[in-house]
């Protein structure tokens, strides 16, 4: 996967997240990571009180969102709407939850976009990272959001490592990525698009779009299937046509012989009727 396959127009649309400007005059998405915190508390004072419940300081709720009273939260946060947020779910703040979202029981959240769709909903850790839309990871899934060593992390692309600046980062998964149960994204984790992470799997580097990662080093593209049911069709097309003129042929040699069986009914129903007639005039 190569760096210019890693912007945040390539990876995420934008346009389904609450936090669409945040990316604004950026070119990677890992650049905004630092800046999500500051991000809520302007745009939470301008979200409408018709619509949000404010709770303390700098923490919005939709009110359609579902929020189990058993959750810990802190601020700044914002949870939009429709958004399920299930019990012993700990958000620990700078955390946007986007619209019909799903944290789920024993999940930690924390510095993070969910783009909204998003499902994280079984004992999952999500830091320092962004969930492209309707990204979905497998119970047990967590980011490490920290170098073992404690250095920098870097971004491994084929044309190079990036330096992010950053100590703690995650991973960005782009809108539709699925990702299995118990498996683990190391630090600096990126994942284009449609692509499916195998249960168990331990990814550290990028992963591009419309891939299976099955291990590092067993990544394979997606068969697209859809291509072979036209030429099914195309095969069966002539097959199709020929048992349909047989049908027409079969029905219009029938037609003449039901004609000539219903006319036999009508003619012996209108001699009864002269009959019945003249006995009445009697």
């Amino acid at each position: 996967m190569k760096l210019n396959e890693m912007t945040w127009k390539e990876l995420l649309d934008t346009k389904h997240t609450i936090a669409e400007r945040i990316f604004d005059g950026h070119e990677y998405p890992w650049e905004v990571l630092g800046e999500i915190g500051s991000f809520i508390e302007s745009l939470g004072s301008l979200l409408p009180e018709s619509e949000y419940n404010k709770i303390g300081k700098n923490i919005w709720v939709h009110k359609s969102a579902k929020v189990a009273p058993t959750i810990m939260m802190a601020g700044p946060m914002i949870v939009g709407p429709g958004a399920n947020i299930r019990h012993g779910a700990f958000l620990r703040g700078n955390v946007i939850i986007g619209e019909r979202a799903v944290v789920g029981n024993s999940c930690e959240v924390k510095n993070a976009i969910i783009f909204d769709e998003v499902q994280v909903p079984h004992f999952n850790y999500v830091g320092d990272s962004i969930l492209g839309y309707r990204a979905h990871m497998g119970a047990g899934a967590v980011t490490s959001n920290v170098k073992s060593d404690k250095t920098l992390v870097k971004v491994h692309a084929e044309d190079g490592d990036v330096a992010t600046g950053l100590k703690k980062f995650g991973a960005i998964l782009g809108d539709c990525v699925e990702v299995g149960c118990n498996s683990v994204l190391n630090p600096g984790t990126v994942i284009g698009r449609n692509t499916n992470v195998y249960p168990l799997s331990s990814v550290r580097g990028c992963v591009p779009a419309d891939s299976i990662y099955k291990s590092q080093s067993d990544i394979v593209a997606k068969e697209v299937r859809e291509e072979e049911k036209p030429e099914v069709k195309e095969e069966a097309a002539p097959e199709a046509e020929a048992a349909k003129a047989a049908s027409e042929a079969m029905a219009a040699e029938e037609a003449p012989a039901k004609t000539e069986k219903a006319d036999a009914p009508a003619k012996t129903a209108k001699k009864g009727t002269k009959k019945s007639s003249l006995k009445v005039v009697k």
